[in-house]
């Protein structure tokens, strides 16, 4: 089915006859681009991570879900559940669209803890006889049997005075008993901010104003706010919608990333640097962070984008979460690192040490379709080195640093099948150090590179044939000294 009719879009999956279910559920387990450790939607789309939490015990993951296929329609919360962030268990559609005013789809959101329950704040979205949004935020409570029940009525109704009804995804953090609420927004000039709000029993919710930055007119929305202090740094992460590319910065359609420095909670004002991309990938966007039982910040992303189609939408099914990532500040910098519980899906290990030249070299015994490769570069002379993974005679993904400009490329022209409408078939970035090291996590359709122990992170969905198996390295002049450490991982995502 190429165009979704409106009526099809917003068909309730309640209402839909078995047979139907099970027919696109058997479509969509033979796609050959299925993941083997990434959460996927088990039918239709998934999109950004909701309601992350590490609450008694257990981690909560949902994310947004249409299930009747790859398309954008009647959202649901999809919610996993899992003891270490690695292996999950499905608990199913947790919040649903089931009220007047989430009609039209329950929208993005968090989860906090309160008085010793779990609780969600979203975003209801419902269209009026003329298909004009009106976007409400509500609360909803798991009860101790895990089912969800909805408050009665939207805690915060509509936006504020000189704001559209572009007004959603509400994160909720706490500070000294006082629990605030930073929610998505454009105003009537067509630009994107973040509104703040409080409360301090969560049914009352005072609107405090416009979080005020150094960005006045960067992009006519901005979506999914987060905000935290870390290793004493504020951090303020969102979206950022209609941003024109700047040389190598911002070549997605829409981008994800971050201002740190120090924000003042009461007046409203952050001082910050610049906006930072957090990935530097082709696929990457709406992320959210928790902390997990030991404290530490963890971010998990949507691994694709809005507007785009992607290649298993013909089997189906859209999109998946990237892995889940560390999230520190070093000398002032940020670094992202997946998370050490990953090392359990390791098996059958492999290392060499060996040296790349300009004679392109496979690398035996390695190849694989699903596994994480470390690459130390010991000493490099070369004036560029190359890495390929996923290749065969006719396809390869291949990861370019040049020395001189200490730049780090990723290109996926040959990766087979691509995603589209998509600038470039590149995206290129430059480390603030010599490159050092990279870790590569792939799966059957993505790969999520590391550099230089967390520097920064480029994650990316490709579409190769099930044959582009081989791992390949050259240099383009001079030679390079590498160690190569390579693990088969397994998947267990149920």
């Amino acid at each position: 089915m190429t165009e979704w009719t409106k009526e099809q879009r917003y068909q309730r999956y309640e209402d839909v006859d078995q047979q139907t279910i099970e027919t696109l559920t058997e479509q969509v387990n033979q796609s050959k681009y299925r993941q083997i450790f990434h959460i996927q939607p088990k039918i239709g789309l998934l999109n950004d991570p909701n309601g992350l939490i590490y609450f008694k015990g257990n981690y909560y993951v949902s994310h947004q879900w249409f299930p009747l296929g790859p398309v954008h329609g009647l959202k649901y919360w999809y919610t996993y559940q899992s003891k270490d962030l690695v292996e999950f268990e499905a608990i199913g559609p947790t919040i649903k669209p089931d009220t007047k005013d989430d009609s039209h789809g329950v929208y993005s959101g968090s989860a906090f803890e309160y008085h010793d329950h779990l609780y969600y704040m979203y975003t209801a979205n419902h269209r009026d006889s003329d298909w004009n949004r009106i976007s409400t935020q509500h609360i909803a409570k798991m009860a101790k049997d895990g089912s969800i029940n909805k408050f009665p009525k939207a805690v915060i109704s509509e936006p504020p005075f000189g704001y559209t009804q572009h007004f959603r995804d509400p994160k909720v953090h706490v500070q000294n008993g006082v629990y605030y609420a930073m929610i998505a927004a454009q105003n009537i000039k067509k630009q994107g901010r973040i509104l703040q709000y409080r409360s301090t029993d969560i049914v009352n919710w005072e609107f405090q104003g416009e979080i005020q930055t150094n960005l006045d007119d960067f992009g006519y929305m901005w979506e999914c706010p987060d905000y935290f202090n870390l290793n004493g740094y504020d951090m303020l992460l969102f979206c950022p919608q209609g941003i024109d590319s700047e040389g190598e910065r911002f070549k997605n359609i829409y981008q994800s990333g971050y201002i740190m420095g120090q924000y003042d909670i009461n007046n409203l004002t952050m001082n910050h640097g610049d906006f930072h991309e957090l990935d530097y990938g082709f696929d990457f966007y709406a992320p959210q962070t928790f902390l997990d039982e030991n404290n530490q910040r963890i971010l998990i992303g949507w691994m694709g984008l809005p507007e785009i189609n992607y290649p298993s939408d013909a089997d189906g099914w859209a999109h998946c979460l990237t892995i889940p990532r560390v999230l520190t500040i070093e000398s002032g910098n940020l670094k992202q690192r997946p998370i050490k519980a990953l090392e359990k899906l390791r098996t059958n290990e492999e290392t060499a040490l060996g040296y790349a030249n300009k004679f392109t070299r496979q690398l035996h015994p390695y190849e694989g379709k699903q596994f994480e490769l470390i690459i130390d570069i010991l000493e490099n002379e070369a004036t560029e080195v190359y890495f390929e993974v996923r290749t065969s005679k006719t396809e390869s993904t291949l990861i370019t640093y040049n020395k001189r400009e200490q730049k780090l490329t990723l290109d996926r022209s040959e990766s087979g099948q691509l995603p589209g409408p998509v600038e470039g078939t590149t995206r290129s970035t430059y480390l603030d150090t010599p490159l050092s090291k990279l870790q590569l996590f792939v799966d059957t359709s993505s790969v999520e590179i590391f550099c230089n122990d967390g520097e920064l992170v480029m994650t990316t969905r490709i579409f190769t044939d099930e044959n582009a198996t081989g791992i390949k390295t050259s240099t383009e002049s001079g030679q390079t000294y590498l160690k190569f450490t390579k693990y088969d991982l397994k998947g267990d995502i149920k």
